[in-house]
């Protein structure tokens, strides 16, 4: 198997899997087949951009922030994304403020990018926090309510 291929596995792994340690990883792989030492993971993770963030259960898990732009983010990711990481969504005037759990706000701003969603300029993203802004035609009202939905806070 080739690094490429090897690095696809892990970012779909991490993906799909709340995976909270290198040797956990190693062992998903394992059962896909996949040989891979620790280290070498340890340099795939390096590779990939992976990072730690706290989820709301407090554990720490593994995400990829890089995203591919060409690649939309399916509704139901983003609905998951949204409804696990957002704790609040609030507006002034264009602009909608979500909150997150420490080290998230950049995993959910990347699948808002990701996702296509009609109405949203861009995204900025700190630890924990984030602003999206909306297209003018759209609003920051209904935005904000579209937002609140896909976090299930509505």
């Amino acid at each position: 198997m080739s690094k490429v291929q090897r690095q696809q596995s892990i970012a779909r792994l991490i993906s799909k899997t709340a995976v909270t340690s290198q040797p956990q990883l190693v062992d998903l792989l394992a059962s896909d087949g996949i040989a891979a030492t620790q280290a070498t993971v340890s340099r795939d993770l390096e590779d990939l951009g992976a990072v730690k963030v706290r989820v709301p259960s407090g554990e720490t898990v593994y995400a990829i922030p890089e995203y591919e732009p060409d690649r939309l983010a399916p509704q139901d990711q983003l609905r998951r994304v949204m409804g696990e990481w957002v704790a609040e969504v609030k507006r002034s005037g264009d602009i909608v403020v979500l909150r997150t759990p420490p080290g998230c706000a950049h995993v959910v701003a990347s699948a808002l990018d990701r996702s296509g969603l009609e109405g949203i300029l861009g995204t900025v993203a700190g630890d924990d926090t984030l602003l999206c802004v909306a297209e003018e035609a759209l609003g920051g009202k209904a935005l904000q309510s579209t937002l609140r939905e896909l976090a299930g806070l509505s």
